[in-house]
C-alpha cells in the first residue's frame, strides 16, 4: 500500500523518502529537522511553495494556494492551528490541474 508523507503528501516510495530512512515514519525526509522533529507549519509551507514554483513557474500566489489546500488535506495538520494555511486556498479545478501536471 502507497504511503505518503502526512504532512505535506508525498509519495513515500523508497527508504531514502522516509524520514531518517525509517520506513515506519508518517513523515518524508523533508518534513523532518535533524532533531527527528517534524518541522514547523512555515518551514514546510515554504518548502511546499518552493516545490510548486518549481514545477509550475514562478507564480508564487498560486504556489501558496496549493500548498494550502495540499495541506490542510494532510493528517498532520488536522485540528492545529496554523496561521499561515489561513490565506487564500486553491480551487479544486486549479488543485487538479496543478496535480495533473506533477503525474
Amino acid at each position: 500500500m502507497q504511503k505518503f508523507c502526512q504532512a505535506c503528501g508525498m509519495p513515500l516510495e523508497k527508504k531514502e523518502d522516509f524520514a531518517g530512512g525509517d520506513e515506519n515514519s508518517n513523515f518524508c525526509l523533508h518534513c523532518v529537522g535533524e532533531d527527528g522533529n517534524v518541522k514547523s507549519c512555515e518551514e514546510i509551507f515554504e518548502g511546499g511553495v518552493q516545490y510548486f514554483m518549481s514545477q509550475i513557474g514562478d507564480d508564487r500566489q498560486l504556489a501558496e494556494k496549493i500548498t494550502r489546500k495540499n495541506m490542510s488535506q494532510q493528517p498532520h495538520w488536522q485540528g492545529k492551528e496554523c496561521e499561515i494555511l489561513k490565506g487564500e486556498i486553491a480551487t479544486d479545478e486549479e488543485f487538479a490541474e496543478v496535480m495533473k501536471k506533477l503525474s
